[in-house]
């Protein structure tokens, strides 16, 4: 078994576009149940069955005005972030938290919003999984760590 998350942008919050709802048919058109959360849609299968529904879902939603497509596949459980983090991504998450004083899911929203700074100007976001990571060690989403990231970019 593994699960696929998808997000298909333009994102509108409570408002799927058509681009969205071709992604989902295309799924559900595989005999696979996607459920759709507050930022993405998830579908359990196995990998045989969700290799075949991204092309499906890629192609749907494309023709259909999607932008962009954010995809993850992952198999089996998860286990804590911390696994996860690779030596260059832990020191560099340890030193912003030494630089702001505490660790990252214990700061404000101003303090997430400048570690997310600090560490893509250091280039943590560069790293396989990093923003994955983060958002898990933060204790946020991972659109929430785009979201930081696409500010700075404003």
């Amino acid at each position: 078994m593994a699960e696929l998350e998808f997000l298909v942008e333009p994102f509108v919050e409570g408002r799927p576009g058509p681009h969205v709802a071709a992604a989902i048919d295309a799924v559900r058109a595989r005999d696979l149940a996607p459920t759709m959360g507050a930022f993405s849609t998830h579908v359990g299968g196995s990998i045989d069955d969700l290799a075949a529904a991204v092309a499906e879902l890629i192609t749907a939603a494309m023709h259909n005005g999607a932008t962009r497509l954010q995809l993850q596949v992952s198999a089996g459980p998860r286990s804590d972030a911390r696994e996860h983090l690779a030596g260059a991504l832990a020191r560099l998450v340890d030193s912003v938290e030494t630089e702001l004083g505490a660790p990252l899911g214990e700061l404000d929203r101003s303090g997430k919003q400048a570690a997310i700074r600090l560490l893509d100007d250091r280039g943590a976001f560069l790293l396989r999984r990093a923003v994955e990571d983060v958002a898990d060690i933060m204790g946020v989403s991972r659109i929430t760590i785009y979201n930081y990231l696409n500010a700075i970019e404003a």
